[in-house]
């Protein structure tokens, strides 16, 4: 007959084990990093000028666009601009609507704005030399 067997557990105290760091692991560690970050980097330095090409063809037919849209919108500016300009339109309008009538010629009257006088030019006056002004 066998004896059965008792599991007594042994007790462990591991209060006074002191934890060394290996200067591997941390070495190891570093080298991993940079390793890690040249890698990103060169990938960030391949794709930063194909991400800029991208933005930059965008932003170029963004403007293509908006030129075509300015210029076709100052070709109805144009074209309002010559019909509004146009005297028998104008005319048609302040007869039809504003009730005006083209003034009778005796109530024309046409001013006309002097030409400027080139520096250094003397003016002619009107008095005869040698004849006293009466004022």
């Amino acid at each position: 007959m066998s004896e059965p067997l008792l599991h007594v557990p042994k007790t462990i105290d591991n209060s006074q084990v002191v934890r060394e760091i290996d200067p591997r692991s941390s070495r190891d560690l570093w080298l991993l990093l940079f390793l890690v970050a040249t890698l990103a980097g060169g990938m960030v330095f391949y794709a930063w000028p194909h991400f800029e090409m991208r933005q930059t063809a965008l932003a170029k037919e963004q403007m293509e666009r908006e030129r075509g849209r300015l210029i076709e919108q100052n070709r109805k500016l144009r074209l309002e601009k010559a019909s509004l300009e146009n005297l028998r339109r104008v005319e048609t309008i302040a007869i039809r609507d504003l009730g005006l009538l083209p003034p009778a010629p005796e109530q024309v009257v046409v001013v006309e704005k002097p030409r400027e006088v080139p520096e250094g030019a003397q003016l002619a006056s009107t008095e005869i030399p040698g004849e006293e002004s009466h004022r």
